[in-house]
């Protein structure tokens, strides 16, 4: 990493004027964040832009944008507003923690506070859990169900374990990602809420409540009186049961060389296992569906290196 910089990494941002979501590299530095374009599967030069952090404030969780769950919004002090989407609740909070700490950078004191937040415990004295569970339902301000899909069954009305947490941060039942998950949790056994599909409803069965768990992007919840599933019809199917069944390992974005065109573009990648395929999906648009996959099995793995001459090991 180069001197002076803070987190690099790809996130995608809303346009100014027109509001298409494009994927650029991203250079966090102590007062700046550079954004660059991608220029042959390099990052290009100069920046194509830079937000200036003096004065800035920042929104995490930002639910402004009901199919993007996972973005970042900071306002600068001439009330420009920008929005980044990262690959992941994990990638998303710390790059929200690393930005705001370098807002911050001239207060120690906030620097030392932001730390202990992240670390803190406390769960309110008193929670009226159907005040919440209203609010929940509010046709404006509420968590709004949507179809998800898990190992090729979509599940209507359903909302996801990350995007349940950042909702109960963003209005105020908790001040910080565990306080929720154990919120979430109490929800759950008061039968405000139930699990959906058949990761959520096996951690429910195992009792493996842990936030790893409820606090994920792939395990899926739903109101207790609205439960629907519904099979997805056989023609809307491009990717077979089979290939989405694999628990998730690591998702991330990568440049990715087009087969025909051999021009370069930002993917988000999730690999999973058992059964291995790695599927990718395109940033800029708003379904969550993979444009493509392929099995690993039988796959060769290799890490070019600048001279061209790979190194790496078939997959068994």
């Amino acid at each position: 990493m180069e001197d002076g910089v803070l987190k690099e990494g790809f996130l995608v941002k809303r346009g100014h004027i027109v509001h298409s979501w494009k994927a650029r590299w991203f250079i966090l530095r102590q007062n700046t964040l550079l954004y660059y374009k991608l220029e042959g599967g390099r990052r290009g030069t100069p920046p194509k832009g830079r937000i200036l952090l003096d004065g800035c404030t920042i929104t995490c969780p930002c639910l402004e944008y009901e199919n993007r769950p996972l973005l970042i919004k900071l306002k600068t002090q001439t009330s420009t507003e920008y929005f980044l989407e990262a690959c992941s609740r994990e990638e998303r909070d710390a790059w929200a923690f690393e930005i705001t700490g370098a807002i911050h950078a001239g207060q120690p004191g906030k620097v030392q506070q932001l730390h202990i937040l992240k670390n803190s415990f406390k769960l309110p004295p008193h929670i009226s859990l159907h005040l919440i569970v209203d609010k929940m339902h509010d046709s404006s301000s509420g968590i709004r169900p949507s179809p998800n899909m898990e190992q090729g069954s979509t599940y209507k009305k359903t909302f996801l374990g990350s995007s349940l947490v950042d909702w109960l941060i963003s209005n105020s039942f908790a001040a910080s990602r565990l306080e929720a998950v154990t919120l979430a949790s109490v929800l759950m056994e008061e039968n405000f809420l139930r699990p959906v599909g058949v990761r959520s409803m096996g951690a429910i069965r195992s009792g493996d409540l842990a936030e790893q768990f409820l606090d994920d992007s792939t395990a899926l919840y739903t109101f207790a009186e609205s439960y629907k599933k519904k099979k997805s019809p056989k023609e809307e199917m491009s990717l077979s049961t089979m290939e989405l069944s694999g628990a998730v390992v690591k998702q991330g974005y990568l440049a990715k060389q087009g087969h025909k065109r051999k021009n370069w573009k930002v993917r988000r990648f999730v690999l999973r296992k058992d059964p291995a395929f790695l599927h990718y999906y395109d940033p800029s648009k708003e379904e969550n569906r993979p444009v493509g996959g392929f099995s690993l099995r039988g796959s060769l793995v290799s890490a070019l290196e600048d001279n061209g001459v790979p190194t790496g090991q078939q997959q068994g």
